[in-house]
């Protein structure tokens, strides 16, 4: 892990280190262009030879049914079967607080306007994961359409090796009413929702993290097919800030949580000093002997870097140039940084809160922009799954109080046909 002085870096330089470009994106590109394409071409066919080539799996169908995922579903360990349960509750009770209904608003006599919202009828969900499949992801994204109350919900997700799902996967969708689960992952996945196959339905939205494949297969879609996608999503991250009151310790574990994701996620650390990054360090190093997938994290460590700030201030002034997927307050002094952020996916207050926390169970959703789309893209919300259709009223002394104003700036416009749809029926005898 690099260690850089906020101090001794440019503005530009700063600019240059929050960038998130990969080298083989060019490569990675035409790769997906090409799969989906084929997918967009072959349909199903295409489908069932990625499967072979991508998956290593021989498929006979590319859907499992509602009975094998209710048999799949039995065999569930009791501790993780009470764990989906809890985190189903806690994700189903913050959304359903994101349900509001907007009242109507006379913006002057006679003419009203109001906002209702409507379901999104047709949604993907891209569940990733193969040999471990992810049902956080699965609770994630399914939760809110189901609250919103998406008509079709299709949820395509990597067949594991037997051709089939998880246990974990199946109960989720037990929970959620998910009677079909396709078995198909990647990039081909998000073509398939997209354009529509002899098996699996076109939707309207896909939504749902992946890697760099799938993440570039969502914005290829969303101008070629005109599927609309949750966000932008690269390879997930983490930026801590830490001052002397952090637990270099929890620090550490923070970062290790992040990298372990993959050799291309990002785990950053800003610290008000440089004895903070060696303590944090030293306990890095230990922690990732332990992992099982030391090899992978300690390649993404390798990847990220540390920057030794002077105030809290700087860290949050370098943190909202990043703009964090996720933001962990490693500080006692989290409170007078809660208005200072401008740019971030979630943030994790506290010494006690966790990124994994928010991952899985606190309610929260974990379907967050990345590469710095924080500036401007918010996580996955009840909102994702919804639209907002405004509306409008204009009754008899309506059209009188509003209609000399819409004439005003049509003709300054130009546009005599609007400014006649107004006159016409100013002039007629019932003010319609």
């Amino acid at each position: 892990m690099k260690i850089y002085s906020y101090n001794e870096l440019s503005k530009q330089e700063i600019e240059d280190l929050c960038l998130r470009q990969l080298e083989d994106d060019d490569a990675i590109s035409q790769s997906v262009s090409t799969i989906v394409n084929k997918v967009k071409a072959e349909g199903d066919v295409a489908l069932f030879e990625f499967a072979l080539n991508f998956d290593k799996v021989h498929l006979e169908q590319l859907f499992i049914t509602q009975e094998e995922i209710e048999a799949i579903a039995l065999t569930i360990p009791g501790d993780a079967k009470k764990a989906i349960d809890v985190a189903y509750a806690n994700i189903e009770k913050f959304h359903s607080s994101q349900v509001i209904k907007e009242e109507k608003v006379e913006t002057m006599t006679g003419v009203n306007c109001w906002r209702e919202t409507r379901a999104i009828d047709k949604v993907g969900l891209y569940i990733p994961g193969g040999s471990a499949v992810l049902p956080s992801t699965f609770l994630m994204l399914g939760v809110p359409a189901k609250l919103a109350g998406c008509k079709k919900i299709v949820v395509c997700s990597p067949p594991q090796k037997d051709g089939k799902t998880n246990c974990y996967v199946a109960y989720c969708a037990i929970k959620l009413g998910v009677k079909k689960i396709y078995l198909v992952g990647g990039a081909q996945a998000i073509a398939a929702m997209a354009y529509g196959t002899e098996t699996i339905p076109k939707v309207h939205k896909i939504f749902g993290p992946g890697n760099r494949y799938v993440t570039q297969a969502k914005q290829l879609v969303q101008s070629t097919a005109m599927t609309a996608i949750d966000m932008p999503a690269g390879p997930s991250e983490v930026l801590v800030i830490a001052d002397e009151t952090a637990n270099p310790a929890y620090v550490a574990s923070d970062l290790l949580a992040q990298a372990e994701h993959g050799a291309d996620s990002q785990a950053i650390l800003i610290a008000t000093s440089s004895s903070i990054v060696a303590q944090v360090l030293e306990e890095l190093n230990q922690q990732l002997e332990l992992l099982p997938r030391k090899e992978i994290t300690a390649l993404a460590i390798a990847n990220s870097y540390a920057v030794v700030v002077d105030t809290l201030e700087e860290a949050m002034e370098f943190s909202n140039v990043y703009a964090p997927e996720h933001l962990i307050l490693a500080t006692e002094s989290y409170g007078i940084l809660i208005s200072q952020i401008n740019n971030a996916g979630s943030v994790f207050l506290g010494n006690l809160t966790p990124e994994s926390a928010g991952d899985y169970a606190s309610g929260t959703n974990h379907t967050l922009p990345t590469s710095g789309f924080a500036k401007a893209y918010s996580g996955v919300s009840m909102d994702s799954f919804v639209k907002k259709i405004t509306f409008q009223h204009i009754s008899d002394i309506g059209l009188k109080n509003i209609g000399n104003t819409v004439e005003v700036l049509a003709a300054a416009e130009g546009l005599d046909a609007h400014k006649n749809a107004i006159t016409i029926r100013l002039k007629s005898k019932d003010g319609y």
